[in-house]
């Protein structure tokens, strides 16, 4: 059951989610948007091949790690992909998960927050990394501290809790 904003708003009050910095202007109808923050990921081109098997890791040879000033915009081209990450933290009980989407007025540029990994597991404690992408014909600037996604939170019943590699990541 997707959880509605008053019911957003007590699991908030009962520490069942916890997001730092909080604003309540950010809780909608059912769901909480989240902005986002000002590092990312930024890859470079190899001409190599990635093998993608159980033991991927990707290297530093792949990417270079940006960090925005004040003011600053990423360009985003047509086609790119880079990892950005929340400007808020959220940490999860074990009797909740939560799926990161995309707003509308950023999906009609072409805009996609996440590629693919959208679920946010139950006992997460983590800065939400976002797999950005540009599927618009024209350039597009990524603005720290835009509400950049939303997430649309669920009770996850006979509890559950996160203990995965990516547990407390704080950068993309």
């Amino acid at each position: 059951m997707i959880l509605s904003r008053a019911a957003l708003l007590e699991a908030i009050q009962n520490k069942e989610i916890i997001i730092t910095p909080f604003d309540e202007s950010l809780v909608g109808p059912c769901s909480i948007d989240f902005r986002l923050g000002n590092e990312f990921r930024v890859y470079r081109k190899t001409n190599r091949k990635t093998r993608l098997d159980d033991e991927f890791s990707y290297s530093k040879e792949y990417y270079h790690t940006r960090k925005l000033e004040c003011g600053e915009a990423l360009p985003l081209k047509p086609g790119q992909l880079v990892l950005g990450v929340t400007l808020e933290q959220l940490k999860l009980t074990d009797s909740l998960c939560a799926f990161i989407e995309g707003r509308s007025r950023f999906a009609r540029s072409g805009l996609f927050v996440h590629v693919s990994s959208g679920l946010v597991q139950p006992g997460s404690n983590n800065h939400q990394v976002l797999e950005i992408f540009n599927a618009s014909p024209n350039e597009l600037e990524l603005v720290p501290g835009t509400r950049i996604c939303q997430l649309v939170f669920m009770r996850a019943t006979g509890g559950a809790a996160y203990s995965g590699s990516f547990q407390n990541q704080t950068r993309p």
